[in-house]
C-alpha cells in the first residue's frame, strides 16, 4: 500500500506523515528530502540554482521512484500534484488524501517558517496570505483529485488510521 498525503505547504503533510507511517509500521519519505538527497542541494538552494520548472521535474522523477515502493506514506510537496500527470500516477499508484486548510490558517502556520520556504520567503502577513490565496486557487483543483479530502485542523495520525481502516473494509 502506498499512501500520498498532499496539500499546500503548512497543511500538516510531514507531521502527519512521520506519525501515521510508525503507526502502521510503514516507511516514511519526504518528497522535499528525496530531492535534497538524490541532488546534494536544498530546495531553496535547488530552486536558486536550476528554477521552478527543474524543480518540478525532481518531483516528478521522486514520484516515479517512491511507487515502487510498498508499505510506505509520502508527503509531497506543495505543487507536486499540480505539474505533469502526477495527480494521476499517484491516484493509479496508492491512495492520496488532501489534508485541506483555509488560507487564513497556513499563513497562521507558515509566518514563521518563511525563511525555510523560497516561495515565500521575505513576505509580509498581507503578502503571504495574498500569495497563498491566489496559489490555493490555482493549485486546489488538482488536491481535490485526490482519492480523499480531509479537513486537517485538528487532524490526529489516528484519525488517518481509521480511515484506511474503514477503507480496507469496504
Amino acid at each position: 500500500m502506498r499512501i500520498f498525503l498532499l496539500g499546500f505547504m503548512g497543511s500538516g503533510k510531514s507531521t502527519l506523515g512521520k506519525q501515521l507511517a510508525k503507526k502502521l509500521g510503514f516507511e516514511y519519505a519526504d518528497q522535499d528530502e528525496w530531492i535534497e538527497k538524490n541532488s546534494g542541494l536544498t530546495v531553496g538552494e535547488y530552486f536558486t540554482q536550476f528554477g521552478e520548472h527543474s524543480f518540478r521535474e525532481m518531483e516528478r522523477k521522486a514520484i516515479q521512484d517512491l511507487i515502487k515502493k510498498d508499505n510506505i506514506v509520502i508527503s509531497t510537496g506543495g505543487g507536486a500534484p499540480c505539474f505533469f500527470d502526477n495527480i494521476h500516477v499517484m491516484n493509479k499508484n496508492g491512495i492520496t488524501i488532501y489534508l485541506k486548510l483555509k488560507p487564513e490558517v497556513l499563513r497562521s502556520r507558515l509566518r514563521y517558517a518563511q525563511d525555510s520556504r523560497p516561495l515565500i520567503k521575505g513576505k509580509t502577513e498581507g503578502e503571504l496570505l495574498e500569495y497563498i490565496q491566489t496559489k490555493l486557487a490555482d493549485r486546489e483543483p488538482y488536491y481535490l483529485k485526490a482519492n480523499h479530502v480531509i479537513e486537517s485542523i485538528d487532524l490526529k495520525a489516528d484519525d488517518l488510521v481509521n480511515l484506511l481502516k474503514f477503507l480496507e473494509k469496504k
